[in-house]
């Protein structure tokens, strides 16, 4: 067996240059119950932001579904000659988890993907039959190699700094509902020979209401190779507080390859976002890195401003936009949970 990382490949950041964006189109009700067509308007406009920089790729069941989201999509005006819709059937949209993972070999300038097996966080929300051959789909559909570890991964579990850095959390990664045959040190194996990593950095829990047991993109990013944003809750009783203020004692302690400490940019955390008395996993760390935007989720909250302005400061080459999320966030994800980046070579 030889491994992406022995053939060169590697998982590029996030703000790496983009071929293009893959979604899931949203159509299973029982996500957003009694809400789904109110996540259409927000959603749409996530698209229109994406194409300002790049292709965005749309997984849809059929023909009418393919209908319907370009009627959508045309209600916001964004341009359609740069979207590009395949029917590859879904169970669900979140295409952080159950889309291809790209890998990039910079020497070869080839394209591989890893098709990691998918359970719906734990064996949550079944069926996810559909869901769990998409990467494989893609691959065949573009003639890239894809390989298959056959253990349960999610994007949403791990972020990167593309010089060989994976962030993740014991909470996920260590969960019994995922690999239970595994130990930690077998799950890091994993990691450096399919993305191509020399280091993995651990933090605990994740935020309250995260249905996935505790996903890093709710929590802790980079921004570049050596300095991440991590949210942090201000009020003491709010449910959240001890939990970040631990993850930012953890990153404090990290060191990176080269020894050097983690720059660490705060972000607020914004005030609980509450329906059907469920606290939703709302946070401004749920962000996606475009091409030529950063999309940032916002809750109709007065430290949506802040957070926006924070993150402008990351990222001064691209335009930071804040696009209202209190409705999409009642399926328990964002913009980032939404997406999946396709790195250029």
């Amino acid at each position: 067996m030889t491994y992406p990382k022995q053939q060169g490949f590697t998982f590029p950041a996030e703000w790496h240059p983009h071929t293009a964006t893959w979604l899931s189109w949203p159509h299973k009700e029982e996500s957003w119950p009694g809400k789904i067509m109110s996540i259409y308007p927000q959603y749409c406009e996530f698209i229109k932001a994406l194409t300002v920089g790049e292709i965005v790729r749309i997984n849809v069941k059929d023909a009418q579904m393919e209908a319907f989201a370009k009627q959508q999509l045309q209600l916001v005006g964004a341009d359609l000659s740069k979207i590009e819709f395949y029917h590859f059937a879904t169970n669900d949209a979140w295409c952080r988890d159950h889309g291809p993972a790209f890998l990039i070999n910079p020497t070869t300038k080839e394209k591989a993907i890893v098709d990691w097996g998918y359970n719906a966080w734990g064996g949550k929300y079944p069926p996810f039959d559909l869901d769990d051959v998409i990467p494989t789909k893609i691959g065949n559909q573009f003639g890239l190699q894809v390989y298959h570890p056959g253990i349960v991964m999610e994007g949403g579990s791990v972020d990167f700094n593309g010089a060989g850095t994976i962030l993740t959390t014991t909470a996920c990664l260590l969960n019994q509902n995922r690999n239970p045959h595994l130990n930690k040190q077998q799950i890091e194996e994993y990691l450096y020979n399919y993305y191509g990593a020399e280091q993995i950095l651990w933090l605990g829990d994740g935020i309250i209401g995260d249905d996935t047991d505790g996903h890093i993109d709710d929590i802790t990013r980079f921004v570049n190779e050596d300095t991440v944003v991590t949210v942090v809750e201000e009020n003491k009783h709010d449910e959240n507080y001890h939990i970040l203020q631990e993850n930012l004692d953890t990153l404090k302690t990290m060191r990176l390859l080269n020894g050097k400490q983690l720059n660490i940019i705060e972000l607020p955390m914004p005030d609980a976002v509450v329906y059907d008395d469920q606290r939703l996993p709302a946070s401004y760390a749920n962000f996606y890195i475009g091409n030529a935007a950063v999309v940032v989720p916002t809750y109709r909250c007065d430290k949506d401003d802040k957070a926006l302005d924070i993150l402008q400061g990351c990222f001064p080459d691209r335009k930071v936009i804040g696009i209202d999320s209190t409705d999409i966030i009642w399926g328990l994800g964002s913009f980032h949970c939404l997406s999946q980046q396709e790195p250029a070579v």
